[in-house]
């Protein structure tokens, strides 16, 4: 389980501290962090917390949110992007995570969104470098195109990336958000050419939706992903980075978190392992 790592929004009612005891009583090797989280332990002891239990940040979610059109939210924008990137590299993470945000209230035009988006990551870009940290792309299951993520697929998402060096803008895959996209191998061979997968995401595509759709990811195995498929596009990249099991999911947030752990332990070796090689 070397590359297993709990995105601890997966054990939301944990707290950080909780969290990362339950992931190092588990024997995993990572965890995957959430800025609110960090916040209420305090950034210091954070990294602290993980460093002393002898784990390793796979990412820190999130930035993003760059589509603001005026004046003050573009300058909200960068300052909170730019406090972001600090807390990655003081966590010793080199992926932050952007949701890049979705079309502003009375907003139409998708396309000066994504341009707008294009602008920030630009200013972004030097500041991350410096840092040593790279902003990740997160495309988003169109679904939430226009309330979270104006971009929608890996293609969409390593366009924005493309002017930039790979060590400094990248992308995540992650199986709930793109498993749908008839141009998924493409995307992930692309993304393997460039160097820019910088995080592998896992959870399951539930069906029937849930009445809030952000909660309708489940445990592997329980939806319609075909984990075989896309973790061996992944790994054909040359990936051998960490695996983030990311769920939001009500049931799940209520079930013990030691359980939901040895849970998707299970899971990830029987679904997600054996279509990794390195």
């Amino acid at each position: 389980m070397g590359r297993l790592s709990l995105n601890i929004a997966t054990t939301k009612k944990w707290t950080l501290r909780e969290a990362v005891d339950g992931a190092a009583r588990a024997g995993l090797p990572a965890v995957g962090l959430w800025r609110d989280r960090v916040a209420e332990e305090g950034l210091a002891e954070s990294a602290k917390l993980v460093r002393d239990a002898g784990l390793r940040v796979s990412s820190l979610c999130r930035g993003g949110f760059l589509t603001a059109a005026d004046v003050s939210g573009v300058r909200a924008a960068l300052e909170d992007n730019r406090a972001a990137i600090v807390e990655a590299s003081t966590l010793g993470t080199d992926a932050l995570i952007l949701v890049v945000g979705g079309l502003p209230e009375g907003d139409r035009d998708l396309a000066g969104a994504r341009e707008r988006v294009a602008e920030r990551i630009a200013d972004l870009a030097p500041f991350a470098r410096d840092h040593g940290v790279r902003l990740v792309l997160e495309p988003l299951h169109p679904m939430y195109c226009a309330d979270r993520a104006v971009i929608s697929t890996l293609g969409q998402a390593l366009d924005l990336a493309a002017p930039h060096p790979a060590e400094e803008v990248a992308v995540v895959v992650d199986t709930f958000h793109v498993f749908w996209d008839p141009a998924l191998t493409d995307g992930i061979a692309r993304a393997g050419r460039e160097n820019r997968i910088a995080s592998y995401q896992v959870c399951d595509f539930n069906l029937p939706i849930a009445q809030d759709a952000l909660l309708s990811r489940g445990m592997m195995g329980d939806g319609v992903i075909d984990f075989a498929a896309i973790t061996g596009m992944v790994d054909a990249t040359g990936y051998s980075g960490d695996v983030e099991v990311e769920i939001f999911n009500a049931d799940i947030w209520n079930s013990p978190g030691d359980q939901v752990i040895a849970t998707m332990t299970t899971r990830y070796r029987d679904l997600v392992l054996p279509h990794l090689t390195r």
